[in-house]
């Protein structure tokens, strides 16, 4: 069976577009995600995009084959919310272990079509996992500075359930992604290593933080160098950014990320910068050759899209990428 670990030695790998971005084009309606199952539901279902995965798989399998057929080397499983907390907005936190297993399995049934189809490019699912909807670093309320809506525990406890059923699922690698907390990821790494152990196996791990403004800084105030420092305990496969800001904004925190770490190199930028309506209007043709700013500057291993791309997107930094070398490891002394 391909291991990521070698095939990101060979080439560029290209990781799949916006999730979201996709589901739109659906236009599903609050009975489109109840489905049969949940009709009669106590609660306002709709833009719980992660319960898609039981009520339209169909839809989600076929959003993970279009990635795949525009060059995608690697599919994010549509579990960015299955955790217990996040879902706790919808009062269906019994259902995240199937959430994330279902999740899992699709995205891998898929996968394995196209790598059976062609075995010289196999193709990978990432366990993608969001930053819940809370954080351990902050207060949410400005009265209360020492105030804190969640535990490291809590998160601890969350991530690891869903850490579980994603590889039960059957996922190559885990994604701790768009990390606006380095807190909040740090439970998550822990419940990793605590899964790891436990299981007596090893999983790669990519993390990808979320650079919020021009300030350069995390939500919760990091530089890339604090950021990076603070995770770079865990033996991960890779560390990047992602969401936040475009592929040009996001260039120079890259440089610096890629010129510190011994660590693989991952960016999915957004679709340019969000317009007055919070649409993004950047074509795939101009975020081309701003990715290929980053691989002429050798900056990458893992290369794809965040917000408002599609597989239009993923299709020309594919065909871009082709043309490039990885990024080449830093060698300890």
């Amino acid at each position: 069976m391909a291991n990521i670990k070698n095939e990101i030695q060979k080439r560029i790998l290209v990781l799949d577009g916006a999730m979201g971005t996709m589901l739109q084009r659906y236009k599903f309606s609050e009975e489109d995600f109840r489905g049969e199952r949940f009709k009669d539901y106590p609660t306002s279902l709709k833009g719980n995009n992660d319960l898609l995965t039981l009520t339209q798989p169909e839809a989600i399998a076929e959003i993970h084959r279009q990635y795949f057929e525009a060059g995608a080397d690697i599919v994010e499983t549509n579990t960015f919310s299955g955790t217990t907390i996040a879902m706790a907005d919808y009062d269906m936190e019994d259902l995240v272990y199937e959430l994330n297993f279902e999740s899992a399995r699709i995205a891998r049934k898929v996968a394995d079509e196209f790598t059976k189809s062609n075995p010289e490019k196999p193709r990978f699912v990432a366990g993608s996992i969001g930053p819940t909807n809370k954080t351990a670093s902050l207060s949410p309320d400005v009265n209360r500075p020492e105030f804190r809506a969640i535990t490291f525990d809590e998160l601890r406890i969350a991530y690891k359930q869903q850490v579980e059923a994603l590889i039960d699922g059957g996922v190559d690698v885990l994604l701790v992604e768009t990390i606006f907390d380095t807190l909040n990821a740090k439970a998550c790494l822990f419940a990793i290593e605590e899964v790891k152990e436990e299981r007596d196996m090893d999983i790669p791990i990519m993390v990808s933080g979320t650079i919020t403004d021009a300030s350069g800084r995390t939500l919760s105030g990091q530089t890339v160098e604090a950021f990076l420092a603070s995770i770079s305990h865990i033996p991960l496969l890779s560390v990047g950014f992602n969401c936040a800001l475009g592929a040009e904004q996001l260039q120079p925190y890259l440089q610096r990320l890629s010129n510190e770490t011994e660590f693989y190199t991952s960016a999915h930028p957004n679709a340019g910068l969000p317009n007055a309506f919070g649409e993004y209007d950047q074509t795939a043709k101009q975020m081309q050759a701003l990715i290929e700013d980053y691989l002429k500057d050798g900056l990458i291993n893992i290369i794809g899209g965040c917000c408002g791309t599609n597989p239009e997107h993923i299709k020309a930094i594919a065909e871009v990428a082709e043309n490039y070398k990885p990024r080449q490891l830093k060698i300890k002394i």
